[in-house]
């Protein structure tokens, strides 16, 4: 009787040893399926750069400008920025001031740009993927048009709008809010309103001076390929934007702060800010080929298009659109198809109209895929 018994404990034991085993495999594999359907961030290390007259151009993307940070893809880079034309777009500016500042940098843009950040690794073809991490602004904020009497293109009425105007804010940062004035409460969507890699040298914008070289600055003004000015109030944070890269590096620059913006940016300028911090990961992707920047949010992928004719921007978004859903794997389509998808379900917005070459973003939901990986 007691070689049965000590026989069934032995037999309990391997029972019990083999359903553990068991159990870790089925773990294991569970970790490994999820590793596959969500791989993880690569880990990288963390960097600050902060905003001072020898870290930030104000106004054009120079490509021979020396690199002010170099870092690893992977890594993540808290950046500080300025507010317009080397921070002199202060609280208590007049109107005036900001007239003479304009002049002051005949064809180059306002921003006061950050960087740029050299990425190892990066070589034109490739695409950054620039994760925004965390976005923490500065308490002032502004919002401003130009005198249309001396700026006759500049805001969507401009002719109507002859005289300048500007309006400050003190910014609740708590609250993340902002009063337009007494019974008006605008809550703060921060995003950058200009985020670049570098120069495209094919790029049609002017260059600096009128000069014919390919690879002289290019004016912040104008959004293109490579990012820049693009005013895409999605870009929040938790948002990733895809950019092509053009130059050894890749480049990154941010600046035009905004801490809130309604599409098209109608008189101009947004509620302009600045950032004590905005942390932007940047991954090197080599795997990807775009010709325009892409953006994806938690709800939508964005696709984006650029032109001076706002008729040109549209037929670009669309198209980057349709080759966004006929690229993707979830569901597979014709080309047919993704165009038909595309004018039921993605919704264009104008993104801007006051930055000599227009923007139209369309928007994806990513709810329409009902279909799991």
């Amino acid at each position: 009787m007691a070689a049965v018994t000590s026989r069934q404990r032995i037999l309990t034991a391997l029972v019990a040893l083999v359903l553990m085993l068991s159990a870790a495999f089925y773990a294991l594999a569970q970790q490994t399926g999820e590793a596959k359907k969500s791989p993880a961030a690569p880990a990288g290390k963390r960097h600050t750069l902060a905003a001072m007259l020898e870290t930030v151009q104000w106004g054009w993307l120079d490509p021979k400008e020396p690199p002010k940070l170099t870092v690893d893809s992977g890594d993540t880079v808290s950046i500080e920025t300025m507010m317009h034309s080397h921070d002199k777009v202060r609280p208590g500016i007049t109107i005036d001031e900001i007239v003479a500042l304009r002049r002051a940098n005949p064809g180059g843009g306002p921003h006061s740009m950050t960087g740029p950040i050299y990425v190892n690794g990066a070589e034109p073809g490739d695409v950054m993927e620039i994760r925004i991490v965390k976005i923490v602004p500065k308490p002032f904020g502004i919002n401003f048009n130009l005198p249309g009497k001396d700026f006759p293109t500049i805001g969507a009425l401009a002719p109507e709008m002859p005289d300048g105007y500007v309006k400050f804010f003190t910014l609740d940062l708590k609250k993340r809010q902002a009063e337009f004035k007494p019974g008006i409460t605008l809550d703060l969507k921060p995003f950058p309103g200009t985020l670049a890699v570098g120069i495209d040298p094919n790029d049609p914008s002017p260059r600096k001076g009128g000069a014919t070289d390919p690879m002289a600055p290019v004016s912040t003004l104008r959004p293109w390929k490579n990012g820049s000015n693009m005013d895409i109030n999605e870009l929040q944070e938790g948002a990733t934007i895809f950019i092509p890269i053009f130059l050894k590096g890749g480049l990154v620059w941010t600046g035009d702060s905004h801490c809130r913006q309604g599409n098209g940016e109608v008189n101009l300028t947004a509620l302009e800010c600045s950032y004590r911090e905005i942390a932007l990961q940047l991954i090197v992707r080599k795997d990807m080929k775009l010709e325009w920047p892409r953006i994806e949010t938690k709800t939508h992928w964005i696709a984006t298009g650029f032109d001076e004719d706002l008729n040109k921007a549209m037929v670009n978004a669309v198209r980057e659109s349709v080759d966004f859903l006929e690229q993707q794997k979830l569901v597979p389509m014709s080309r047919y198809e993704a165009y038909a998808l595309s004018s039921m379900a993605a919704d264009c917005r104008v993104s801007q109209v006051v930055d000599v070459r227009k923007g139209v973003h369309c928007m994806i939901p990513k709810s329409i895929f009902t279909k799991k990986s």
